[in-house]
């Protein structure tokens, strides 16, 4: 029972990324924001990886490059995205498109990986991406087609493509070096790949005037929304299997919705309800398990 509401606690602490990130978006810079949450994370991980696997590997030269692309994709260039996108869309939005993560890793894992490609995935795909459109377009497809769609979506598309990139190169990565450190590292890498565009963009003169709830927003994304949402994922995972502890993803947009509306009272459109409803019984049905 236990585990179960972790993972749901897990899919809220998502969801509630995406309002701490619309927070922080608003005056703080994205390579600033994204280097100080990656360094508040690298710290929590690191101590984490030294107190559960009682040392931190070193990674073998052939995982040196492997690594550094994790840190390039799901560190920097998600992370960047994110929060430029979050600087120009409502939160709730940008969730619902990033809810797409499993099924474009889905797709992307049959041509790579070989996996097989059922009926009922391929239908979740054709209804997750539907969803995707409906939000996007705010339920006007004819002036999405006519270039209504922003460079806010646009940003939060390119973190779907950086996470699914960061993801198909893990599952490489993750058979020969455990999960936590991989994140571990790729978490580092980035925050450092991250510093010098963060000084150059004015952090080092602009810190000073990130006010209480900028810092708050950024521990939160750090700790809770990095390394607490990872830590109890891989315990699901580890104790009810991949496909239960994925299911619980569904959660994370629904949450995010939820959370905006009352904290950053930001509305629930019908085409946001419809979409939301479509990504979810996408997702459910690409992650399900085979009959």
């Amino acid at each position: 029972m236990v585990v179960y509401i972790k993972l749901l606690l897990t899919a809220v602490f998502w969801g509630g990324t995406f309002i701490a990130g619309r927070v922080v978006a608003q005056n703080v810079g994205p390579f600033s924001a994204a280097f100080l949450r990656f360094v508040v994370a690298s710290v929590f991980l690191f101590f984490l990886t030294w107190k559960i696997e009682g040392r931190l590997s070193l990674i073998l030269k052939r995982q040196i490059v492997p690594v550094i692309l994790l840190g390039l994709t799901g560190v920097f260039s998600y992370n960047v995205l994110f929060f430029k996108g979050l600087k120009l869309i409502d939160a709730g939005r940008a969730a619902i498109i990033i809810a797409n993560n499993p099924i474009f890793i889905t797709l992307l894992s049959c041509y790579f990986f070989k996996e097989k490609l059922t009926i009922i995935k391929f239908s979740g795909v054709i209804i997750s991406v539907t969803g995707a459109i409906i939000v996007i377009s705010k339920g006007n497809l004819y002036e999405m087609l006519n270039g209504g769609i922003g460079w806010g979506e646009l940003f939060i598309l390119g973190c779907v493509a950086s996470w699914v990139a960061y993801s198909l190169i893990g599952k490489a990565v993750m058979e020969n070096l455990s999960p936590l450190v991989a994140v571990s590292y790729s978490a580092a890498i980035g925050a450092a790949c991250l510093f010098i565009p963060a000084v150059f963009e004015g952090m080092m003169q602009d810190w000073t005037y990130y006010e209480i709830k900028d810092w708050l927003s950024i521990f939160y994304l750090g700790f809770f929304g990095t390394v607490i949402g990872f830590v109890w994922y891989y315990e699901g995972i580890k104790k009810i299997g991949p496909m239960k502890a994925s299911l619980f993803i569904n959660f994370v947009p629904i949450s995010a919705i939820i959370l905006a509306f009352f904290i950053l009272k930001e509305p629930i459109t019908i085409s946001l309800f419809i979409g939301a409803l479509f990504v979810c019984s996408g997702v459910y049905l690409t992650n399900r398990p085979s009959l």
